[in-house]
Formats: C-alpha cells, sequence, structure tokens
C-alpha cells in the first residue's frame, strides 16, 4: 500500500505523465567472437547499468534489463533478457523499446566485429596474424526519430575531448540526452565501482555529478533524466 501510495503521489505531481515508467536499461559489454574460444570485447563491469536499474526499480518503475555478458546478479525485480553480441543487442532493443517510456543505453557496444567467425579453434601460428574487422551495426543511430514515443538516454565512455566527443554523439546520434565519462582514469568509469559523469542535453545544458560510488550517481541520474524527460513531455502536450 506504501508504495502504491508513493506512486500515486508521484502521479499527481506530474500532471499526465504515466507512472510507473517503463524503463528499459542496457549494461555490460558485448562479445564478437572470433572463433569458439576468442572474441573482442571490452573492459565494460556492467555496474553503472545495473545501478541504473536497481535505482529505477527502488523509485517503483518497470525495468528492462538488457545484459551482456556481467558477473553481477541482476536486480531481483528487473525483467532480464541476456544478450552476447551486438546483433543481438541491436535485435533486443529494437524488439523491448516497442513498449517503454526510456531507453538507457548504458552498455558498452564493441565497434568492431570479425568479418567472419571461424568455427574451430585457430591454432598459434609462428608469424604476425591479421584479422579482418567490420563496422558494427549503430544502435542509437537506428533508432526511429521523428515518430518516436519513448527518451533515448545515450552513453559515451571518452579517454580525450570529453565534451565536444559527447555533444556530437548527443546530435548525430539522435539522444535526447547524453552521459559521458572519462574512462581514462584508474579509479573511476568501467569497472571501478566508483564514477564521475557530466550529462549533457540537447538545449545546450550540461550537468557535472561529481565522483561517487555508482549506486549514487546512478540515483541522481535518474533524476535528472526525470527531470528533463518530464519538461519535454511537457512541451509537447
Amino acid at each position: 500500500m506504501a508504495q502504491l501510495s508513493k506512486l500515486q503521489s508521484r502521479t499527481e505531481q506530474v500532471g499526465n505523465l504515466r507512472y510507473p515508467v517503463r524503463i528499459v536499461v542496457t549494461a555490460g559489454p558485448t562479445r564478437e567472437p572470433i572463433d569458439p574460444v576468442r572474441f573482442l570485447s571490452n573492459h565494460s563491469s556492467g555496474k553503472m547499468g545495473y545501478a541504473i536499474a536497481d535505482a529505477a526499480i527502488e523509485a517503483g518503475h518497470e525495468v528492462t534489463l538488457i545484459s551482456g555478458p556481467s558477473a553481477l546478479t541482476p536486480p531481483p525485480r528487473a525483467r532480464l533478457v541476456p544478450i552476447t553480441t551486438s546483433d543481438e543487442l541491436y535485435d533486443a532493443v529494437h524488439e523491448e523499446t516497442r513498449d517503454c517510456d526510456l531507453l538507457v543505453m548504458c552498455a558498452a557496444v564493441s565497434d568492431y566485429k570479425p568479418v567472419t567467425a571461424a568455427t574451430q579453434k585457430l591454432e598459434k601460428q609462428p608469424g604476425p596474424f591479421a584479422l579482418q574487422l567490420t563496422p558494427t551495426r549503430d544502435i542509437l543511430a537506428s533508432l526511429p526519430t521523428e515518430s518516436r514515443s519513448y527518451f533515448v538516454v545515450g552513453f559515451a565512455a571518452e579517454t580525450h575531448d570529453i565534451k565536444a566527443n559527447a555533444q556530437r554523439k548527443l546530435f548525430t546520434k539522435n539522444c535526447d540526452m547524453i552521459v559521458a565519462n572519462d574512462v581514462s582514469r584508474d579509479d573511476s568509469g568501467m569497472e571501478s565501482d566508483e564514477n564521475e559523469v557530466t550529462i549533457f542535453v540537447r538545449d545546450g545544458s550540461s550537468r557535472f555529478i561529481s565522483r561517487a560510488p555508482k549506486k549514487i550517481i546512478a540515483r541522481e541520474v535518474l533524476k535528472i533524466i526525470f527531470e528533463i524527460r518530464e519538461k519535454s513531455l511537457t512541451k509537447k502536450t
């Protein structure tokens, strides 16, 4: 009853906006197979995405968590959609966003994949080895724009020129917001339990959240997401 009253109270505060919100969160890395025992991947642990999913559930929302391989335990009330490759993530995102209000793309998607994956283990050779790669599909850029009914939040893991790179991705990937963080540091970002992020919005504004545990960062990011999303929906009505 307390949870229901909380949701009813929040609905009254925002007028005609629907609560609970149906949220799709992507998290973790993708793995692109080279052969049955090797793959291309990245250092993403999934901690940021899982923390956002957990924070959203704590706030009373419905969460679908699309997760790449991770050692983390998903939030008990999240609906888990496990994926491995970028192609599987692409298909899952397009399927799950058919009926959602908010997409948070926190997964670290491989930029390239092998042109072909060997069906048997490749034996080590004495000389150099060349692997032909091809770009993976850009999931954010593939989402609809004009007819899109859900709010899209992207993540940008950067090592340099964070503001310029994040703002460029905000528009080229058709996001409503983008959350950028510096992954060149050892004490925050990928694999770390802490993070610090800057949020960029299409109106040119930005918000900085100083270094803190990812669980706290997740709650603050979620608050800002809902603030900007509600402003956007109010303008449309």
